[in-house]
């Protein structure tokens, strides 16, 4: 088995239960997993990574996205600072719509490059759209993107069901049947779903909302997650709450619970809307929330209060979203934001999160949140995935005596000087270690161009 040293970090953090931080240390990775962390590792044979002036920290864990959304982003028309979040996505939709298999898998790999070059190493991906002009196998161009580039990549199979006449937003180009949605979730899961450590596929059935889905999709969802296994997840409070009250006189949350879609194997995407009482039933079932900043930064939507989630045991990560609300897919971008969006709303509500806090939001909770016990943190028995940052740099001379809260505190949100995922290096000295950039840039250019750039003037000048 390979045999890695990582020499002489000027500091490990390892985000562990205990909060070690190791200075001077090396760490000794045996093929995907962290065998020991200490000084003066001697191990012959191994190859050597050099850490001096290296601050080592656990991979970043991205718990909510849209791969797809990256070829619909930097359209200034197409926003929502001054509308609805479902008013928004009746605009959207229409430029979802002309979406295709080779534009999910370059806008895939586009996402994913900017995930592994910011210190992302786990990643879980909503792909919900699935215009009725292209194939049906979308998540599999996805896993050909993650399986090239090396990252940990669990795909949340997405649909939408109920047609627009009915009350939803969604165009009926873009509509799927739950019997079509749930077979394929089936023949996903039996290709490719790994429930092993260090897995670097998974599942997760993930019906895009409940307000755009009927409620059988929802239910066939849940059954057919808990004999499988397999995580669910959705989009939930987020402005639709009044409509679910309108159609079936309880708010989402309720709906939810009432019919099973929640407990420790459920995540949900954003909550921003919800009441205090909704977050204690959440805490209650073991429902947890994918935090996403950017889109609420975006929206100008209420902020998360992590402290208070914190106290009622809410179990968090972190996401990007899609980049039709945030426009890249860098995760030390969305860590710093969602520490400057606790420390504005601090004062009225008793005190901000630490930015150690939220870097643990975004690698141990993280990975917990996916169900992933084996990832999050550096420690043996762990998965070998990590990112460095050179902390001898200028920019960061006067603040490097404090490794574990530098990220989100000082804003180190450029691309890191290594990453390595399932114990491989993939990112080093600014390039990727398993393609063609310049030329992987250029073929999804012309995706992007082909799918998108060359129908969408016809619906919003661009």
């Amino acid at each position: 088995m390979k045999q890695t040293v990582i020499k002489n970090a000027r500091a490990i953090v390892t985000c562990d239960g205990e909060d070690r931080i190791y200075r001077d240390s090396d760490i000794l990775i045996e093929g995907s997993m962290i065998k020991e962390i200490g000084k003066d590792l001697e191990v012959p044979g191994a190859e050597v990574i050099r850490g001096d002036g290296m601050f080592v920290y656990p991979g970043l864990v991205d718990t909510h996205n849209h791969y797809f959304q990256t070829f619909v982003r930097n359209l200034m028309p197409i926003d929502y600072p001054n509308i609805t979040v479902i008013e928004w996505l009746n605009d959207i939709y229409e430029i979802f719509k002309m979406i295709d298999s080779d534009a999910v898998y370059y806008s895939s790999m586009t996402a994913m490059t900017d995930l592994i070059k910011h210190g992302c190493t786990s990643a879980f991906d909503h792909q919900y759209c699935y215009p009725n002009t292209t194939i049906k196998e979308l998540v599999d161009r996805q896993f050909e993107a993650s399986e090239l580039l090396g990252i940990r990549y669990h795909a949340g199979r997405g649909c939408n069901t109920l047609p627009r006449k009915e009350g939803s937003t969604i165009p009926p180009e873009m509509l799927e049947t739950t019997d079509e949605f749930i077979k394929d979730c089936e023949r996903l899961i039996g290709l490719y779903h790994d429930s092993s450590d260090f897995s670097m596929k998974q599942i997760v059935v993930s019906p895009c909302q409940p307000v755009n889905c009927y409620k059988e999709t929802f239910t066939e969802s849940i059954s057919l997650a808990r004999d499988k296994g397999v995580m669910l997840h959705t989009h939930l409070g987020e402005g639709e709450s009044e409509m679910m009250k309108e159609r079936w006189g309880m708010r989402t949350l309720d709906w939810c619970e009432e019919i099973g879609f929640a407990g420790p194997d459920v995540f949900y995407a954003h909550c921003w809307e919800l009441t205090d009482d909704e977050y204690s039933k959440m805490a209650a079932s073991g429902t947890g929330i994918s935090h996403c900043p950017s889109p609420a930064t975006l929206g100008g939507f209420p902020i998360l209060n992590i402290p208070e989630l914190d106290r009622k045991g809410v179990r968090l990560g972190l996401g990007c979203d899609g980049s039709a609300t945030n426009d890249s897919a860098n995760l030390l971008d969305a860590l710093r934001m969602s520490y400057l969006m606790q420390c504005y709303h601090s004062k009225q509500r008793g005190g901000s999160p630490s930015p150690y806090r939220m870097l643990k939001l975004a690698t141990k909770d993280g990975a917990d949140l996916l169900g992933r016990k084996d990832l999050g943190s550096l420690e043996p028995g762990k998965g070998a995935d990590l990112f460095m940052i050179n902390s001898e740099r200028m920019e960061l001379a006067g603040a490097s005596h404090d490794p574990a809260n530098l990220l989100a505190r000082a804003g180190v949100t450029g691309p890191v000087d290594l990453t390595m995922i399932n114990g491989k290096v993939v990112f080093r000295d600014g390039e990727m270690q398993s393609m063609d950039e310049q030329k992987m840039y250029r073929q999804a250019e012309e995706a992007c161009d082909a799918a998108i750039r060359s129908k969408a003037s016809a619906y919003k000048e661009i």
